[in-house]
């Protein structure tokens, strides 16, 4: 086998921008280099690690000249864990970026005709904002660069923590979190302390094996708290054991649960959850309405970033109390059920039955009597015989995953023409791309971005666009 040539050390290296991704950029030799954790105008030696074509990646080994945007990183796991990677980053500066992230995806992808896009919505809380966190439980934690040339020999290697971009079985033991309000690091902490001392062993999660598995962590705006704590082995007494330290020891946990998951995946969609004590979901508030969520709901994870972006939502929708509102990828009816009080009647449909069953419960728990919730893929379920049966839609609220709407549904909601649309997306791409299949019959009106994840490079946008003059005929 021919031997590699070893990639190059650039020495100071400038960068120059912010790129996809969370990654930043300089160019070298007529390559664009994308680096991870960088800030424009830092100049750092930058070891190449991956080298294309057009391009090159590579990672900062030391800084000469930090950028003077730069400013210090709260969190001790920085760099390391691969969530937060903008925290080196000042908010305002982070707002910019993503605000132009929208304009660059809607002027290169969409290529329609565009107003001037909005400031960006900023997040009221940039840390702890985070209503939900999931954790995992491994025998083998990841060991930084120092410790593995520090030559020390780590005996005790559980973790419990995220796992590390890249690898799935792979995880950072991690000490404090500042993504959910302090109770949450502290039931984390308690757990992982608990088991260690009554001899309870972490996941293996090459092999398989180990009973402390994983652990998800909800906390409402009402002050609610649920716990769902995952075991890779059916143990009744180490399970009764663990659940009740739990309960004993923090009391407020308002909705204390567990599964027993012995498959090779931890995806809990098809497993069953079993109530340990307190009631079997928490509840969020949204202008005195109550959203039951439970164990494998789906809500926004920053709950006072949902409140502003479901405003724009309903804003946008221009709702007189006569429109029939479509609201698809409806998911729980969170959308759904909030605009419900301001237009006649809402259909919702989302392709998950659970959470069309949350969304029932969360109109008939509010009192809403005007909404109809249906399950099925979209493609599937919305077609011109079923506009024909529940009526042709004044409004349609769209909020469809990353992977945005499937042809067959745009060619749907173009023969539906309603008078508008209000478009919602977590991924400006594929928004911009739907956004041009949407330019045959309609013009955007407005478009509003708007954080809910603080220090990562996810943003969403809202787009308004309404039917242009003589295409409703």
């Amino acid at each position: 086998m021919r031997k590699k040539k070893p990639l190059p050390l650039v020495e100071k290296f400038e960068i120059t921008g912010v790129a996809a991704e969370g990654m930043s950029l300089g160019r070298w030799n007529d390559l664009v280099v994308f680096v991870p954790y960088g800030a424009p105008g830092d100049i750092a030696d930058v070891q190449i690690v991956r080298k294309k074509h057009s391009y090159c990646e590579g990672r900062i080994v030391r800084m000469v000249t930090p950028s003077p945007v730069r400013v210090e990183p709260v969190c001790e796991h920085y760099g390391l864990c691969g969530g937060c990677k903008w925290q080196h980053l000042p908010y305002e500066s982070q707002l910019q970026y993503k605000r132009q992230q929208v304009v660059d995806a809607l002027q290169r992808i969409a290529k329609v005709e565009l107003p001037e896009i909005n400031p960006i919505i900023g997040s009221a809380s940039t840390l702890y904002y985070r209503n939900k966190m999931e954790y995992t439980f491994s025998n083998k934690s990841w060991l930084t660069r120092e410790q593995m040339e520090s030559g020390e020999t780590f005996e005790n290697r559980n973790a419990l923590g995220f796992h590390i971009p890249g690898g799935f079985d792979k995880v950072l033991d991690i000490k404090h979190c500042h993504l959910q309000v302090e109770l949450g690091d502290r039931i984390r902490l308690f757990v992982r302390e608990y088991a260690l001392s009554k001899g309870y062993s972490f996941y293996d999660i090459r092999a398989n094996v180990g009973l402390m598995r994983t652990m998800m962590i909800r906390t409402a705006s009402t002050g609610e708290v649920m716990v769902v704590i995952v075991f890779g082995e059916d143990n009744a007494g180490a399970i009764a054991d663990v659940m009740s330290a739990v309960k004993a020891e923090f009391p407020e946990v308002t909705s204390l649960m567990y599964v027993v998951n012995l498959k090779v995946n931890d995806s809990l969609g098809d497993q069953t959850v079993i109530p340990y004590s307190g009631r079997e979901y928490i509840e969020e508030e949204m202008e005195g309405l109550r959203f039951r969520v439970g164990p494998k709901s789906f809500y926004q994870t920053n709950s006072r970033g949902a409140y502003e972006l479901y405003k724009v939502v309903r804003r946008m929708a221009e709702l007189t109390g006569n429109e029939l509102v479509y609201d698809l990828y409806t998911g729980t009816g969170t959308i759904a059920n909030f605009v419900a009080r301001q237009c006649r009647a809402v259909v919702g449909i989302e392709y998950v039955p659970e959470a069309i069953e949350d969304a029932k419960l969360n109109s008939r728990v509010n009192g809403v009597e005007n909404t109809t919730f249906i399950a099925g893929d979209m493609k599937d379920v919305l077609t011109a015989d079923f506009i024909a049966a529940h009526g042709a839609p004044d409004v349609m609220i769209v909020d469809p995953p990353r992977a945005g709407m499937h042809p067959d549904v745009v060619a749907v909601l173009l023969e539906a023409a309603p008078r508008r649309v209000v478009y919602v997306s977590c991924n400006p791409a594929t928004q911009a791309r739907d956004l041009a299949l949407l330019d045959s019959k309609y013009r955007v009106d407005e478009v509003q971005p708007v954080d809910m994840f603080p220090h990562t490079h996810h943003v969403e946008n809202v787009v308004k666009l309404s039917l242009r003059d003589g295409s409703g005929d």
